[in-house]
């Protein structure tokens, strides 16, 4: 994809240590040392380990984080270091990570549902231990034989919210990044009559694979035109696009925040289009030794390797 931001922002190790990253052109810097003594003096340290601290107070260190970016330019190009291979989840450990099923239209077809959703139908998952960086290996559970992928957009939440409008949803949002729903459609298609059991469907280890960047939304024109695209060891299985989805990133944000508070750093995924293994015809699921990479937009390249 050719889709371009000015910066990213990613979290690798670091001489020893997790440290977050700015990446521009290719080349990447802590950010701490671009901060310089801003860090220390807000927060009390100089190590930036992810960045949840920042999301706290996301209006304040969003705009330095620009400035200092964007005077580091020739920084960049002298000193910068190539790539990470492996990277962690951007955000660290969110307090939520509420994810949206049944949300793409070509998705639902593929699917043979009767019904479209009339409201952003979620679940949760647990994030400390589903969630995996980019680069990282996921292992297969034991017994089963159809997990499948599913390609989506993360949005990242940067302020304390409820009730909010639609209109109004988009600010509340700090950024985006790539996310990988792993699914075990073992239990759909031996579902009980009182329904799918939602943890055996999405909880195992290693079932959220996220990042590798977080993008600033402000750096994002429109949420609901980026293409999503998921490849397994190379061939194309998910070719489609965010003006898909049934509920948009706003209106998905304005039912949540209903519901619960939502506070800086929590994790929204926002569903899947058409090309998931259970609904191609023969089906696929994922093997040992496959590779899978997930891509939308300008959010990078997010790898996994299954074993």
């Amino acid at each position: 994809m050719t889709m371009k931001v000015p910066y990213r922002l990613a979290v690798a190790r670091h001489d020893g240590a997790a440290t977050v990253l700015v990446e521009r052109d290719g080349r990447f810097l802590p950010l701490a040392d671009l901060l310089d003594s801003a860090v220390a003096r807000h927060l009390g340290t100089e190590q930036l380990s992810d960045l949840m601290p920042l999301l706290a107070d996301w209006d304040i260190w969003n705009p330095l984080i620009a400035e200092k970016v964007a005077d580091a330019a020739d920084r960049f190009e002298r000193e910068g270091m190539e790539a990470p291979e492996r990277f962690a989840p951007p955000t660290g450990i969110p307090r939520k990570l509420i994810c949206i099923g049944a949300n793409f239209h070509d998705h639902i077809a593929e699917m043979r549902r009767p019904i479209t959703p009339t409201y952003p139908y979620s679940f949760l998952k647990p994030a400390s231990t589903t969630l995996r960086g980019s680069g990282e290996t996921v292992a297969l559970p034991a017994g089963l034989s159809m997990i499948d992928w599913e390609a989506e957009l993360a949005v990242v939440i940067g302020t304390t919210c409820r009730d909010v409008a639609v209109a109004d949803a988009l600010s509340v949002v700090a950024g985006y990044a790539n996310f990988n729903d792993l699914s075990a459609r073992d239990c759909v298609s031996r579902a009980l009559p009182i329904g799918i059991d939602w943890v055996l469907h999405k909880g195992y280890d290693g079932f959220g694979p996220i990042g590798p960047f977080f993008v600033p939304a402000d750096l994002i024109a429109d949420p609901q035109d980026l293409p999503i695209r998921l490849s397994v060891n190379g061939v194309v299985k998910q070719d489609s696009n965010s003006a898909q989805m049934v509920f948009g990133v706003a209106e998905i944000i304005a039912h949540l925040s209903t519901v619960m508070t939502l506070e800086p750093g929590d994790i929204i995924a926002t569903g899947t289009p058409a090309g998931c293994g259970f609904g191609r015809a023969p089906q696929e699921f994922l093997q040992p030794g496959d590779q899978v990479e997930v891509e939308v937009g300008p959010l990078g390249v997010l790898r996994t390797l299954v074993a």
